[in-house]
């Protein structure tokens, strides 16, 4: 893509050695050494977790040690280790510039331990490290500090005089000084600016002294935040019941602040799932009842030939084409750079498809059953969901994450944490097609979009027979927008997924029996029920029952709650 340059850049990450006791790390570490990827890995090594010693932290006192195993050697893969000193500004330079070299040109992965660093002011402000390190560790922390083995090391080499470095010091703490007050300045003065608007419109009210005090209150904070204000002004309502200026301006800045707090979670412009145009699903006259996996086979052998920029991984899912034969085949035609298998570890994969993402790529990631995303959960409600918000809708991460589940029998692959997934993971949309017809119309419609999402196809349903359609890159399922699959006057039965069926094997045994079910069909937990339809069959039928796999408080309650507000 436009993004990268034949994916020669190295990707460089920090972490705080304390930090390396993380499955997380030692999942990347092991992951880049296999795939054999330019990644440069900076360890930081002061000798502390916060106040816990790397005695307690890591295997020998040392992460290079520990990880010496992974040390690369002729004719093997691994990772590059080297030992830093924190405080050697010029040896570190000369192996970095090197290192860096040959892993951008061999694709080798590094990781530098840089030890003997020091804590100024130990890990945080908010207690001293005084308390945890003892008296020679603190003295030797002043003798080797980075910075004064930098300033001697310059007047060493005679780069500078001690009096330019003085120079230098000051203009850095003056520069530093004077951005910091400036940057506060800037996000202090529309609220200041605020507050004066807000305090001029409640003394143009009646004279009233509870309203007055509620004035002088807001006027005596030194420096107030947007909250202040707004709840000076719902104050003064309350009081007053004032419909005129003062509610104008409580609404209008409430609008203001949801623009800057509650917008950019998902997409909102031309790029939004929610703006892709429906298209329906077209079958011949003799469309063949196919199994549901051949469906997706036959969606994704012709997604790969005609989207070079779609790739698909997970465990599985290259040689034997993922356990449910969705892919069959497909890694042969369309080459192992895009249809390929990983290792067992979901939090890695997940991570493959943020990167491939972020680069222009469109990633179909797979979690082999949906009880393992617990696994790769992190990355996912912190990274992936947070991307467009935390940018203000700069950076998308289009990831689309492709499992199973609702198998609803055994113990093991049948987990359904649905009640877990739709509150971690608020900024993807959650996709839960009833069959693979409907899943291969998700897949078009996100990827004509820009936004992360998680389709969980039906464990159960792969062999279960459904009709081929004939324009299967063309239609598209709309997110949001739930479908009425059976009518009916009695009651409103709302459910996804695997249930869905047993649902609608019910309404037919009702049928009989006199009772004429409504069945409706979700579609997408994220979002949910957009134009609100349920409520409309509600109100026809004036029963409704949410039907789903989960616990109690899962699915169903998020779904009841959803349509009762």
């Amino acid at each position: 893509t436009n993004l990268s340059d034949k994916g020669n850049e190295i990707c460089f990450c920090t972490i705080g050695d304390a930090s390396t006791s993380e499955g997380h790390f030692w999942e990347t570490i092991n992951a880049a050494g296999v795939l054999q990827v330019p990644l440069a890995v900076f360890v930081w090594d002061d000798g502390y977790g916060i106040s816990v010693p790397k005695k307690y932290q890591t295997t020998k006192a040392s992460i290079s040690e520990a990880l010496a195993g992974m040390q690369k050697e002729d004719g093997t893969n691994g990772i590059d280790i080297y030992k830093l000193k924190g405080w050697d500004y010029a040896g570190m330079c000369e192996v970095i510039e090197h290192a860096l070299e040959k892993t951008r040109r061999t694709h080798t992965p590094c990781l530098f331990h840089v030890e003997e660093i020091t804590q100024p002011q130990g890990h945080s402000t908010s207690g001293s490290h005084e308390r945890y390190k003892t008296a020679d560790r603190l003295t030797w922390e002043k003798d080797w500090d980075c910075i004064v083995r930098m300033r001697e090391w310059i007047l060493t080499n005679a780069l500078a005089s001690a009096e330019e470095l003085v120079a230098i010091e000051e203009e850095a703490v003056n520069y530093v000084r004077e951005s910091k007050n400036s940057a506060w300045q800037k996000y202090l003065q529309p609220i200041l600016e605020m507050r004066e608007h807000a305090l001029s419109l409640i003394r143009r009210l009646p004279a009233n002294a509870e309203a007055e005090k509620i004035a002088s209150g807001l006027e005596a904070i030194r420096e107030p935040l947007r909250r202040d204000v707004l709840k000076a002004l719902a104050s003064v309502i309350r009081l007053s019941g004032d419909e005129g200026e003062v509610r104008d301006y409580y609404e209008s800045l409430r609008k203001e602040q949801a623009k800057l707090y509650d917008s950019f979670l998902y997409n909102e412009g031309s790029k939004s799932a929610l703006k892709v145009e429906a298209v329906s699903a077209e079958f011949a006259d003799d469309a063949p009842m196919v199994n549901g996996f051949e469906v997706l086979n036959k969606y994704f052998d012709q997604l790969f030939e005609t989207n070079e920029k779609v790739a698909a991984f997970g465990e599985d899912l290259g040689y034997i084409g993922d356990v449910n034969q969705g892919f069959s085949g497909l890694q042969e035609k369309h080459g192992a750079e895009r249809i390929f298998d990983t290792g067992i570890r979901e939090l890695t994969i997940m991570g493959q498809g943020i990167g491939m993402a972020l680069r222009g790529l469109r990633p179909i990631a797979e979690i082999q059953y949906l009880d393992y995303l617990l696994y790769g959960l992190q990355p996912l409600s912190d990274d992936v969901c947070t991307t467009h918000f935390r940018t203000a809708g700069q950076q998308s991460v289009p990831l689309i994450v492709r499992t199973r589940g609702h198998r609803l029998e055994g113990i093991w692959h049948s987990g359904s944490p649905m009640g877990m997934i739709i509150n971690a993971l608020r900024g993807m949309y959650v996709c839960v097609p009833r069959n693979m017809t409907q899943a291969v119309g998700m897949y078009n419609t996100l990827l004509q979009a820009n936004d992360p999402a998680i389709i969980i196809e039906c464990l159960n349903g792969y062999r279960l027979k459904e009709k081929l359609p004939s324009n299967l890159l063309a239609y598209t399922v709309p997110l949001g927008i739930p479908e009425i699959v059976k009518s009916g006057e009695d009651i409103t039965i709302v459910s996804y997924g695997s249930t869905l069926r047993i649902v609608q094997e019910a309404a037919v045994t009702l049928e009989k029996a006199g009772v004429h079910c409504e069945v409706i069909d979700i579609q997408t937990l994220l979002p949910f029920d957009i134009h609100h339809s349920i409520v409309a069959s509600l109100k026809k039928t004036s029963r409704i029952l949410f039907v789903d796999e989960d616990v109690p408080g899962g699915a169903a309650a998020y779904m009841f709650n959803k349509v009762m507000e």
